[in-house]
């Protein structure tokens, strides 16, 4: 077995994959990526539409025999999905995330140490706070406004804050009371319950009081001039109080969550601490990722500017073209991955026979190779940080967003793997989607690694 820790892998080495890994259908329900019943509490105070559901995480915490014994690392940790399953399941568990509104939901789904008795009791009382000022300006809540506000007397967002959002993503009205209510939480920005209280507003303005549309993409659907803001904010604390409820009073076990680069983990995570990685990095696709969380990123202040969008992006794996910037250089990690290199010049071969000249069309062929890069940047960096024999679980999907050029993500990320000194053990079907350009159904699927140890 060949570890090797600098870019510039073996690839032409390797065997063909096609033959000597296991390709099974083995999840459960269907594949859905949808919250049972049962697993609404803490995942669903706030979650990506298309994150991955938590009967996946279990499923792999038990084919890989985890216990309490052990730590669980989730490198592309989004949410939270795998450190609140860990939790749950009373396993240590580290998480990074690069974006600052998604490493702030997940730690805080995590945190189950406040008094729920106490959050519920002083979000009335902002909330009462709020409701006074509104009805100070001739503005209640409880009723939809009857003639349309004067926008001149209404809150809003400065104006480069403001040109980072969708547009018609939040109405005049509705973003005023919210900008209203947020003012009187950040009284509170001391108060140990102050974390959960505005993750509640987070996921109030995305999923209720917003134009916000999913579909899986984020657009804007239906405009609404008006909307309860407080009942919306006070209905999430009633969830967010029920689920603490339930374990107050209990011992759980340890759930670190960093905001942190994935490509860069062995800064963050100590060597050989992880038994297990379960987790959901980005695909290669035209997905703006921080459009998702745009909305409640700008709001509460975790994105300002520009300046500070771009320094997010910079800390993702590239994989998308507006993600791409001058002095990338994650694709020497695969330049002498031959499959990699014919794809990305399939693409740009595609490109130049259907005279598609955009800027980020010209891209389509550099973000492929920057992505499978970044990934394998990540694969050797992870190494330090994994005991001998630790099993990993990472869910991708088949993707052919670049001019319908099909990318078969599992068995790149699989051949990137090997090559790094990991044992390929099986590819798992997760579920199958239909692609919207292709009409296609696409696979994803779970890529599930050992590593032996040494090397590294």
């Amino acid at each position: 077995m060949k570890t090797i820790s600098q870019p510039g892998l073996p690839f032409a080495e390797l065997n063909s994959l096609q033959d000597s890994v296991q390709v099974i259908a083995s999840v459960p329900d269907n594949g859905s990526n949808k919250l049972a019943q049962n697993d609404h509490a803490f995942h669903d105070w706030y979650r990506f539409v298309l994150s991955f559901p938590p009967h996946l995480v279990r499923k792999y915490i038990h084919d890989f025999g985890l216990s309490h014994e052990h730590t669980i690392l989730d490198p592309f940790c989004g949410t939270g999905t795998t450190v609140v399953e860990a939790k749950l399941n009373g396993i240590k568990s580290f998480g990074l995330e690069a974006n600052p509104v998604a490493h702030f939901a997940s730690s805080v789904k995590v945190d189950w140490t406040i008094d729920p008795n106490l959050l519920a009791e002083e979000s009335v009382e902002i909330a009462n706070s709020a409701l006074q000022i509104l009805r100070s300006q001739g503005i209640d809540d409880s009723q939809p406004f009857e003639r349309k506000p004067q926008t001149s007397t209404l809150k809003t967002l400065g104006a480069e804050a403001h040109r980072l959002l969708l547009t018609n993503s939040i109405s005049p009205l509705p973003l005023h009371k919210t900008l209203v209510l947020l003012e009187c939480l950040q009284r509170h920005h001391n108060e140990a319950y102050y974390r959960h209280a505005l993750l509640a507003l987070a996921n109030a303005l995305v999923y209720k009081i917003s134009n916000l549309r999913f579909g899986p993409e984020v657009g804007v659907g239906s405009i609404k001039g008006d909307f309860p803001v407080i009942a919306a904010w006070l209905s999430e604390i009633e969830k967010i109080t029920r689920d603490l409820r339930q374990v107050r009073g209990g011992s759980f076990s340890e759930a670190g969550v960093y905001l942190a680069d994935a490509r860069e983990i062995g800064q963050i995570i100590p060597p050989r601490s992880v038994d297990g990685v379960i987790t959901s990095p980005p695909y290669p696709n035209e997905k703006d990722y921080t459009r998702t969380t745009r909305l409640e990123s700008v709001i509460l202040g975790f994105i300002n500017t520009k300046t500070d969008l771009r320094e997010l992006k910079k800390r993702l794996v590239r994989s998308n073209t507006r993600g791409v910037y001058k002095g990338d250089n994650d694709d020497r990690w695969i330049a002498e991955h031959a499959k990699i290199q014919q794809l990305a010049h399939a693409i740009e071969q595609r490109r130049i026979e259907l005279q598609k000249d955009s800027g980020f069309e010209k891209l389509y062929g550099t973000v492929t190779k920057l992505y499978f890069g970044g990934m394998a940047r990540h694969l050797a960096e992870l190494r330090q940080v994994l005991r001998p024999g630790a099993q990993l679980a990472y869910v991708v999907g088949d993707q052919a967003s670049y001019l319908r050029v099909m990318i078969r993500t599992g068995n790149l990320l699989a051949e990137i793997a090997e090559a790094l000194g990991y044992e390929v053990v099986r590819i798992d079907l997760f579920r199958t989607r239909l692609a919207t350009a292709t009409k296609e159904q696409l696979r994803e699927e779970v890529v599930v690694l050992r590593w032996k140890g040494g090397g590294e």
